[in-house]
């Protein structure tokens, strides 16, 4: 009995174990180093499979992808070949497809192509991790109805005429409106259009979220799209068209800090007060000189309060003067010490004591010579 109860506790145990571990993954990497194999295993992937670029590739056609895919370019490059072939209207490099699509592209570098480098459509994903797009004559990236979280890209020069980095669109076949996700780092080579709202009248709805890590932001104010810095900084804006609403955690107001000839625009939350010390980090001061007061009018009149909340657009100038520089005197010169006169060196006198001896052999000398005068003297006698 106890061994029947004993085996059913550890059967209901091992079946409960089974329920609460994960499934195990089933995701496979597929190596390819051409269009061709690309393409295939691409269609034949199962959801989460990956696909790991072994060489650079010339692609000549668009490239769908309508599950959840991981593409690792392993640092390789994928240049558009001159001779594309056309399918249908899509002429992106890569394109996520409807809502079950989800793509993540990590470590490649795509160049060149006749429209855009990547495109999210309808509700798919695109995860764009360390990706470089440049040369695409439409865009670098068409959020087209679709979802694009960057966590590290870079885009090159895109886009004929004006630049066009990443482009917020719906279009017209489209259900679902457009999000763009920063999550990390975006460099553009361009100061213009780094993020543009599209303006043909199907987009009316859009959604910008930035999270609490991410470097660079996009954020709104007003009716300007604004690219930043992870301080802040603006680095570039456009327009937002009249028809497309922007669905955003905060607003913000653009501070135009004038500091002699230097500019800077800063985005801040609109409601919040500012400090001095926040302002003082985008100011360079050139050596000896200081700042004197923060003002509303150029010509230094009406000083700034800074305990108001600043509620729209505003222009703050930088009193700045030249300190004056203060001589340090010339150390008075030290007295000049007397110079000792140098003493004559004393003889050193022979304290050694005589002991007489000398005394008794002058004696002796002085004997003998008298003895022999006398000598002499009674011989010639």
């Amino acid at each position: 009995m106890k061994k029947t109860i004993k085996f059913s506790i550890a059967f209901v145990l091992m079946i409960a174990a089974l329920l609460i571990i994960p499934q195990i993954s089933n995701a496979e990497t597929k190596e390819v180093k051409d269009e061709s194999t690309l393409i295939s295993e691409i269609s034949s992937a199962n959801p989460g499979d990956t696909i790991s670029i072994q060489d650079n590739i010339t692609i000549t056609q668009p490239i769908t992808v309508a599950k959840e895919l991981i593409i690792d370019g392993n640092g390789y490059r994928l240049t558009g070949s001159s001779d594309w072939t056309s399918t249908s209207g899509n002429q992106s490099m890569f394109t996520a497809q409807l809502s079950d699509a989800k793509l993540t592209l990590k470590d490649i570098y795509l160049v060149n192509g006749p429209k855009y480098g990547v495109q999210s459509y309808d509700g798919a994903t695109v995860i764009l991790d360390n990706v470089s797009i440049t040369d695409f004559r439409y865009g670098g990236v068409l959020l087209n109805g679709g979802k694009v979280e960057v966590r590290e890209l870079h885009l090159g020069r895109n886009g004929t005429g004006d630049n066009n980095g990443i482009e917020i669109d719906k279009g017209s076949a489209a259900t679902n409106n457009p999000t763009l996700i920063m999550n990390g780092t975006l460099l553009s080579d361009q100061g213009e259009n780094v993020v543009r709202i599209a303006e043909n009248g199907n987009l009316t709805e859009f959604t910008i979220t930035n999270t609490e890590t991410t470097k660079n932001k996009v954020l709104i104010s007003g009716d300007r799209v604004l690219f930043t810095d992870e301080n802040n900084t603006i680095l570039s804006e456009t327009t937002l068209p009249e028809k497309a609403t922007a669905n955003t955690e905060k607003e913000q107001v653009v501070i135009t800090l004038i500091a002699d000839k230097d500019t800077n625009k800063i985005a801040i939350d609109k409601g919040n007060t500012i400090t001095e010390d926040l302002l003082k980090t985008f100011i360079t001061l050139e050596e000896n000189y200081q700042i004197d007061g923060y003002f509303t009018d150029e010509k230094y009149t009406t000083a700034f309060d800074f305990k108001n909340p600043v509620d729209a657009d505003t222009t703050i100038y930088v009193k700045l003067s030249e300190m004056p520089v203060t001589e340090e005197p010339e150390p008075e010169p030290e007295p000049e010490q007397p110079v000792e006169e140098e003493k004559p060196v004393e003889e050193e006198k022979d304290d050694t004591p005589k002991t007489g001896v000398e005394s008794y052999i002058g004696l002796a000398i002085l004997s003998i010579v008298i003895a022999t005068a006398g000598f002499i003297y009674i011989k010639r006698k």
